[in-house]
């Protein structure tokens, strides 16, 4: 048994010392293509031309397509116009180094439709900064299941930089910078994962999951990071958000980075069984993380928020948002002013708003201008529960909704520190209109009860 491990070890000895005895002349490379496919450059493209590849590029994408077999693209520029992709395209480049410049002629410079088993990867896409028309990509795929973008490049976009309606598929591991419109947007999606990108530049929204009737959609949004998304046509908050589901049911948006945004980080819109989980939220401008308007079921959870005018919004039951947990947050130092274009007398500096049907727990918010925590506007309020949070250095803790026709609220075991203008106020819409409700001399209101917090001054 010794001897033949000994002739074992000897022979991998001999071996290795053979390899490293080989001439140091670099031996023949196979070809990237033979692993992959079908070499592009066999059908008359050329790397960095400077003439337009459009009709080379086209030929050898049906081509490859046609034969079920990826185009492997060589480092390189290509210029060209719209490229059109069939069923079962598979387009590789590599990483950093191929790059398709678009140059115009087109309301795209990739498309496709119908493309089940679309493959894209380790290409750069270039924009040139030509304009797009309306609800154009300049990757643009419709009606395509299995689909697959995977660490390419897309920059300059004159439109959005990623358009996908009903697709099904996975968009990760992408840089999408310097986009006219949206870095990602997706309508009636059938099943995606949208996870690791990185998203810097865009001038009207990072991520768009949208629908257009409610229902359900379960995107996945994943390990994304997100920075400096302006608004750049204005409004009142349907631009300048990192990550906005619109209708869009069960949608997950877990452990993305996001900063610098003129509105919100994450935006729920009449989207039903949202959750918004373990996010790192930085310097935003409105309302951090929203859902609001017609939904029924928001978790909220685990996510940090440094800087925001507003760090947690569940609103709009006066149009059927209801449903709500917002456990295990911290939320810090706010500031006290909404963007312009917003309404001028929207409130700011505000920890957490709920309205109903909602249970606000173990979080805790610190440096707020003006609420840590509110529950209910006029007589929207009914089933809140606000319990085991930290309130820290705000102007009031906790404002209740004391107007007549407002429902029932239990604010119990809450630790309140540094809250000059009371631990729990009574409220008529934004206005106080009562003394601090923790103090045994307050009115007590039947809908209310205020128990066991900690107050400290």
């Amino acid at each position: 048994m010794d001897v033949k491990r000994r002739n074992l070890i000897g022979a991998t000895v001999a071996g290795a010392a053979g390899a490293l005895a080989l001439p140091s002349e670099p031996a023949q490379a196979t070809p990237l293509i033979a692993a992959l496919g079908r070499d592009a450059t066999q059908y008359g493209v050329k790397p960095n031309s400077p003439d337009d590849q459009t009709r080379a590029l086209q030929r050898a994408i049906d081509e490859a397509a046609r034969a079920q077999a990826p185009l492997a693209l060589p480092p390189g520029i290509y210029r060209s116009s719209m490229l059109r992709l069939g069923r079962g395209s598979q387009l590789i480049g590599v990483r950093g180094a191929t790059k398709l410049v678009f140059t115009g002629g087109g309301p795209s410079l990739l498309a496709a439709e119908g493309a089940d088993g679309l493959g894209i990867s380790g290409i750069s896409l270039d924009g040139s900064g030509i304009a797009l028309p309306q609800r154009r990509g300049l990757l643009h795929v419709a009606a395509g299941r299995d689909v697959r973008i995977v660490d390419c490049e897309i920059i300059r976009s004159g439109g959005s930089g990623i358009w996908l309606e009903q697709v099904s598929g996975d968009v990760s591991g992408n840089v999408i910078t310097d986009i006219a419109v949206t870095a990602i947007v997706s309508f009636d999606a059938l099943g995606l994962i949208v996870s690791r990108n990185t998203i810097k530049g865009t001038r009207d929204n990072g991520i768009e999951i949208l629908r257009t009737a409610i229902g359900d959609d379960g995107t996945m949004v994943l390990d994304n990071r997100i920075e400096d998304i302006k608004a750049g046509p204005g409004g009142s908050g349907q631009y300048g958000n990192a990550i906005n589901a619109f209708r869009a049911g069960n949608v997950i948006i877990r452990g993305n980075r996001i900063r610098n945004c003129d509105y919100s980080a994450v935006r729920g819109n009449s989207a039903s069984a949202i959750q918004i989980v373990g996010n790192s939220v930085t310097d935003v401008r409105e309302v951090a993380l929203y859902s609001e308007f017609s939904f029924e079921g928001a978790v909220i959870s685990g996510n940090t928020v440094d800087g925001a005018a507003f760090g947690v919004s569940v609103c709009n039951f006066n149009e059927g948002g209801r449903i709500a947990v917002v456990q295990g947050n911290i939320i810090r130092n706010l500031i006290p002013k909404r963007p312009i274009g917003t309404a001028p007398d929207d409130d700011a500096g505000i920890g957490i708003y709920v309205e109903a049907d909602s249970s606000v727990t173990g979080n805790v918010v610190e440096n707020a201008p003006s609420y840590g925590i509110v529950a209910g506007w006029g007589r929207y309020l009914r089933d809140v529960v606000i319990s085991g949070n930290v309130i820290r250095n705000a102007l009031a803790g906790v404002g209740l909704s004391v107007f007549p026709g407002a429902g029932t609220a239990l604010v119990t075991n809450n630790i309140i520190s540094g809250a000059p203008r009371g631990a729990v106020i009574g409220l008529d819409h934004i206005k106080p209109v009562t003394p601090d409700l923790t103090q045994d001399t307050a009115q007590r209101y039947a809908q209310l009860t205020v128990t066991g917090n900690a107050v400290t001054r």
